[in-house]
């Protein structure tokens, strides 16, 4: 791929946004290559992880300056297909089964803002700038919004989207947009930290809950009776579950947690 890089060891793939001299900006090929590789990833029984993260100095600066002067000339029909191209890739990545670790540094703008709310765990250094600075260029974060909303709420969403302002990592975590800000020469140990808690975890018991939690979300809380039961009931008789209930009543490890370097 000519946009990102992806790299595979340990059951861990790390997407790599590789555009830095742009600060790892969105155009129509980082898009396409993002859903790609997302789509690819989902059904890669290998895979038990992946990182995402922006090569040089920065995680995501939103969109290509390029790109942006081209969509001056696009009509409504292509602004409106380019547009669910972008939501089609923020959605392949909220919907992959696998658990999706944000390494955000620099800057994440816009897009890259966006990026940040789709990381089932996200973790900045503590230099990154945020922002959805999209109505400072008199346009609207309306691919992200969905995926904003569900990890901020409207309120913060109110207070940010309007204003397009800046904010710093410190007020990203109080918001809820990321979870956890180290400094930037702590920012690999803090990510490979919460891989080794996944190795010990059933990968298909994480991509069920990671399933069931927008399920829930969605439903009515009768509704969420049905769901919950019949989610618990598939997990419970299948061959992870009962592997994991045997292991911890006979006080050994289970077949599917695996060491850091295996």
């Amino acid at each position: 791929m000519a946009t990102i890089r992806i790299q595979r060891a340990a059951g861990v793939a790390r997407v790599t946004l590789a555009r830095p001299d742009v600060r790892n900006a969105f155009n129509a090929e980082v898009i396409r290559e993002l859903h790609e590789a997302f789509t690819a990833l989902a059904g890669d029984p290998s895979i038990r992880a992946i990182v995402l993260a922006g090569e040089g100095k920065s995680f995501c600066g939103g969109a290509d300056v390029n790109w942006m002067r081209g969509a001056l000339a696009l009509s409504f029909d292509e602004n409106v297909a380019d547009a669910e191209a972008m939501s089609d890739m923020f959605r392949a990545i909220d919907r992959c089964p696998k658990p999706v670790i944000g390494r955000i540094h620099g800057v994440a703008l816009g897009g890259g803002a966006g990026l940040a709310a789709v990381c089932d765990v996200a973790v900045a250094s503590d230099e990154t700038l945020f922002g959805f600075t999209e109505v400072k260029l008199g346009i609207i974060p309306a691919a992200i919004s969905p995926f904003v909303l569900a990890k901020i709420g409207s309120s913060h969403a109110r207070a940010l989207f309007l204003t397009g302002e800046r904010f710093d990592a410190q007020r990203a975590r109080a918001i809820g947009l990321v979870h956890e800000v180290v400094p930037a020469d702590e920012l690999d140990a803090a990510i490979e930290r919460i891989l080794a808690e996944l190795r010990t975890a059933g990968p298909n018991a994480v991509a069920a809950v990671k399933a069931l939690i927008p399920r829930v979300i969605a439903a009515s809380y009768d509704q969420t009776r049905s769901i919950t039961a019949n989610a618990i009931a598939i997990q419970r008789t299948g061959d992870e579950g009962q592997e994991g209930l045997r292991a911890f009543l006979e006080r050994r490890r289970a077949a599917f947690a695996r060491d850091d370097e295996s």
